[in-house]
């Protein structure tokens, strides 16, 4: 039976200052996409479609500001609207932890639209260009759920079960974090990364990401233990996976529309010709 390591969440004390592990995941995140975004814009595609890393740069601000605006908004509307409603002054205290990553997905979403207006661009162009590297941050997050031993899983009786203390009990449990480290994270980045090295038609890209995404949530939310405050709601099934739900239906009617885009101006092409 493993134990969780119980990591001190402060990785750093500069005298009444302290920095947390979670913190410092967001930032591996926000780095992790400059690094492979600027491969990304080298990719012969991309060039041709005229992004810079200016253009990079200006969306890591804009989608820094999805994600916490984003991700605090959607805990509170998805997750505790009733007590937030009663507390209001306890929205703002995103310290003390509460982000949703649909909220946060959605915020992110608004700010690239955004984003777009400003530069002249397509809506679905920005988000093609930037949803490969959306699981780099993912994977770092998962990372920090499990250095603070928060969000852990369900019981079970694998080999690799651990004990959260943070559970208040004694019993072995799915890593559900590191269950979605490796899914929503590598295996997602790996299957975009691969996917987008070629030219695709424009919302192909991003339905790919919306399915993988909600394809991996989903399949993690069987492991993962329910928010106490809510547990399962209809159909024995998490709000996770409510809510993954329709990502995985948005995404793959967006590949859809977009491979059949693509052979319409074909075959308009073929007929002018």
């Amino acid at each position: 039976m493993l134990i969780h390591p119980q990591f001190d969440p402060v990785a750093i004390h500069l005298g009444p200052l302290a920095i947390r592990w979670y913190g410092l995941m967001y930032l591996v995140g926000f780095i992790l996409f400059l690094v492979f975004g600027r491969r990304r814009i080298q990719q012969p595609q991309m060039a041709a479609q005229g992004w810079n890393a200016k253009d990079l740069d200006d969306m890591l601000f804009f989608g820094v500001l999805g994600v916490i605006l984003g991700g605090r908004l959607g805990y509170v509307l998805f997750y505790k609207p009733e007590y937030y409603l009663s507390h209001p002054l306890e929205i703002v205290r995103v310290w003390e932890g509460g982000m949703a990553f649909h909220g946060g997905f959605l915020g992110v979403i608004i700010a690239m639209w955004l984003f777009a207006k400003l530069r002249h661009r397509h809506w679905m162009e920005v988000t093609d260009f930037i949803a490969p590297m959306i699981p780099c941050g993912l994977a770092a997050g998962r990372i920090g759920n499990f250095i603070n031993g928060e969000l852990w899983g369900r019981p079970t009786t694998l080999p690799w079960g651990m004990v959260f203390p943070q559970a208040g009990d004694s019993i072995p449990r799915h890593p559900s974090q590191l269950y979605q480290f490796a899914g929503e994270g590598v295996a997602l980045f790996i299957i975009l990364w691969l996917f987008a090295r070629k030219p695709r038609p424009m919302g192909a890209v991003s339905g790919l990401f919306l399915v993988g995404y909600g394809s991996f949530r989903f399949l993690a939310e069987f492991a993962r233990e329910p928010d106490s405050f809510l547990g399962l709601l209809a159909l024995h099934l998490s709000m996770g996976q409510w809510l993954s739900l329709p990502m995985i239906v948005a995404g793959l009617l967006m590949m859809v529309w977009a491979y059949r885009r693509q052979a319409r101006a074909e075959a308009a092409g073929v007929s002018r010709g």
